[in-house]
């Protein structure tokens, strides 16, 4: 948690992990855990975040409870998301299967999925806990 921390944090933009209130809260804790350290979405969505970019990651009720900053963003294809990468996202049992079955039905949820689908693949680091 080294670094300048923003002192208006209420200023950030705010988001949540996830499509519904018990996958955000449980993604959260990864975070605030620090088992969870990236994340990706859908490409189609749009470039959500920069390097260097702070944001608050907030609980299921809207809640903040972090500033994130992004350290890395890149796009691969889903299928090209590799093993290093589904670890840092912190889920499951942290292999690739699991990461893959888990977000295939999560775009599936989500606009529709495709194994060639292009994705913004995020690294993030904790600034504040809030």
């Amino acid at each position: 948690m080294a670094g300048a921390v923003h002192d208006d944090w209420m200023q950030l933009e705010r988001f949540s992990f996830g499509d519904g209130p018990a996958l955000i809260d449980s993604l959260l804790a990864l975070v605030l855990s620090g088992a969870k350290t990236a994340t990706c979405w859908a490409a189609r969505d749009g470039k959500l975040t920069e390097v260097g970019k702070r944001m608050v990651a907030c609980d299921s009720t809207g809640t903040p409870r972090v500033v994130l900053e992004t350290v890395t963003l890149e796009q691969a294809r889903f299928d090209e998301v590799d093993e290093d990468f589904a670890r840092e996202e912190g889920e499951g049992d942290l292999t690739l299967a699991w990461w893959r079955e888990a977000h295939q039905a999560y775009f599936e949820r989500n606009g529709g999925f495709d194994p060639k689908m292009l994705l913004w693949c995020e690294r993030f680091r904790v600034v504040r806990l809030l």
